[in-house]
């Protein structure tokens, strides 16, 4: 606002025109029409990946070996995000993929309102365990899907490995090894992997209710 003296000498206050656009809606404009492009170069780049609506991909997107990803709507991809093999990754909406390594030889699913950290998601050994046929082709043995369900928070340099089911609304730990299924609502660190605390499902009805 700016003050304007009349004739008279009386003094008031102007009002900001309309044609002067708050600063803050065209940083809006102008992320919306950068992270839009973004979006459109990596469909572009990898005919193999689905991009939803409103995903931001704020770091960088690598995909290799013909990967079929599906990306849900509203999700972030922060720093590098490296995913590679011939399987198919699946990305629920709204969740945050922040930095993993991922690599698929069948499938790997990660559930709605996901917090995924810089961790390894592997679906496969890649090579035979056996010592006379760790030369060969990979085995039917040597691969099984992941899933991880809804509102998973996986910690920064933990693994995944193949055949594991992570439930619902569980926490693992920074450097976690986890080779077998982990329970909903549980927090498990380590390695071997332990779980070290139980969330209350009435606490998330209270919240949610609240």
């Amino acid at each position: 606002m700016s003050q304007v003296s009349d004739s008279f000498g009386s003094t008031t206050v102007a009002e900001p025109t309309a044609a002067k656009q708050p600063k803050s809606s065209l940083l809006r404009t102008l992320a919306h029409v950068y992270f839009g492009g973004k979006r459109w170069f990596y469909r572009l780049r990898y005919p193999t990946v689905s991009i939803g609506e409103g995903v931001l991909i704020r770091g960088s997107l690598q995909v290799a070996g013909g990967t079929r990803v599906v990306i849900g709507a509203g999700s972030r991809l922060n720093k590098r995000v490296r995913i590679c093999g011939p399987g198919e990754v699946t990305i629920g909406r709204n969740t945050l993929i922040n930095g993993p390594w991922i690599g698929c030889y069948r499938s790997i699913s990660i559930g709605d309102d996901c917090l995924i950290s810089d961790c390894y998601l592997v679906d496969t050994d890649y090579h035979n365990l056996e010592p006379h046929l760790r030369h060969s082709p990979p085995g039917p043995k040597v691969s099984a899907p992941i899933v991880i369900e809804r509102n998973v928070w996986i910690g920064a340099r933990a693994t995944v490995m193949k055949g594991v089911r992570i439930g619902a609304d569980s926490v693992v730990g920074l450097g976690a090894i986890i080779r077998k299924a982990v329970p909903a609502r549980v927090v498990v660190i380590g390695d071997p992997q332990q779980i070290v605390k139980h969330f209350n499902p009435e606490d998330s009805k209270r919240e949610s209710s609240g």
